[in-house]
């Protein structure tokens, strides 16, 4: 039999384990605005370096695309080296042709979402990005989010104030909307070209070049490198997603412990 439990201690576990979580990460080391696959990767490397790493997710799910690959296929590709990390987080694949390899989508990003949240780092899902923290040296300092329903409710009961969380360093990992750097644009602070047309043999390799700090406090990974410098959307191949993640995540490091 189940053990005896009342309705009101399960909504007291709700509310103080979330309060706790919500309190302790108010301020973090690291935000990560989205948790596809280059941000999952941003903030396993960084929380498996004892870095204090929130991400946040505007869905209910997390992973973004790659849970279904393309056309709602849902085996998702890579190309040499990235089957790498495929072999380190044990996720099964077969090589197709030459330097071009296939896996299951649910079966990698489960994979990923799993040792992400076993290195440490805490996610907060259905809250959106609403804006930035910037300080007066002319530096991102934190986020300001909202649950993501809020967005849906009628215009005229809109009015629910957002919050603010500060961090030493965020990352837009929110895919071709670069949500972060198009605010920073919206607010005439800088100037984007926007993502280009497809063109996958170009695009990988441009995107971990540019992977790094995009404005004082603030760097970009996965498909926001793409939109953030006019460079070719590579389409559904992922591994310059799992790379651009890793290698922000180091970059991210390094400025913190420097």
């Amino acid at each position: 039999m189940f053990e005896k439990i009342s309705e009101k201690d399960i909504t007291k576990a709700i509310l103080k384990g979330f309060a706790r979580d919500f309190e302790e990460y108010a301020e973090s080391d690291v935000i990560i605005i989205g948790a596809g696959p280059s941000g999952l990767m941003a903030g396993r490397y960084l929380a498996q370096k004892k870095i204090k790493t929130l991400i946040i997710e505007r869905n209910n799910y997390l992973g973004g695309g790659f849970w279904i690959g393309g056309f709602l296929m849902n085996k998702v590709t890579f190309r040499a080296p990235a089957q790498s990390i495929l072999e380190e987080l044990s996720i099964p694949f077969t090589e197709y042709t030459k330097g071009l390899f296939v896996a299951d989508g649910p079966h990698a990003c489960s994979k990923l979402i799993a040792s992400a949240c076993e290195t440490g780092v805490m996610i907060l899902n259905m809250a959106r990005f609403e804006d930035v923290v910037i300080r007066e040296e002319h530096r991102i300092g934190g986020v300001v989010i909202n649950w993501t329903p809020v967005s849906a409710l009628p215009r005229e009961i809109t009015c629910v104030d957002p919050v603010g969380l500060e961090a030493k360093l965020v990352i837009d990992a929110s895919g071709h909307d670069a949500v972060v750097v198009r605010k920073l644009e919206e607010r005439g602070i800088i100037k984007i070209p926007g993502y280009g047309a497809m063109w996958v043999e170009k695009s990988e390799d441009a995107i971990i070049e540019h992977t790094g700090e995009a404005f004082p406090g603030l760097a970009v990974c996965g498909m926001a490198v793409s939109t953030t410098y006019g460079l070719p959307r590579m389409g559904p191949t992922f591994g310059a997603m799992l790379l651009s993640g890793e290698k922000v995540g180091k970059v991210m490091y390094e400025k913190i412990i420097s």
